[in-house]
């Protein structure tokens, strides 16, 4: 079953982080997009975490 992916995730970090999940991504095929869902995935599987229904939307002007 498809998931409708409409939300959108940046992240900063290291050079070698992003070189570790880009190889891990090219040995498998995948984007490195996939390849972050799938090791998400993973650990979310490994301890037991499950996503809520509903996500919560946040509202950055209310955050002053």
């Amino acid at each position: 079953m498809p998931r409708n992916k409409c939300e959108t995730l940046s992240i900063r970090t290291t050079a070698e982080i992003k070189d570790l999940i880009r190889q891990a991504a090219d040995q498998e095929h995948r984007s490195v997009a996939s390849m972050l869902e799938v090791l998400v995935l993973a650990h979310a599987d490994q301890f037991g975490l499950k996503a809520s229904a509903k996500p919560k939307k946040t509202n950055k002007k209310s955050a002053k």
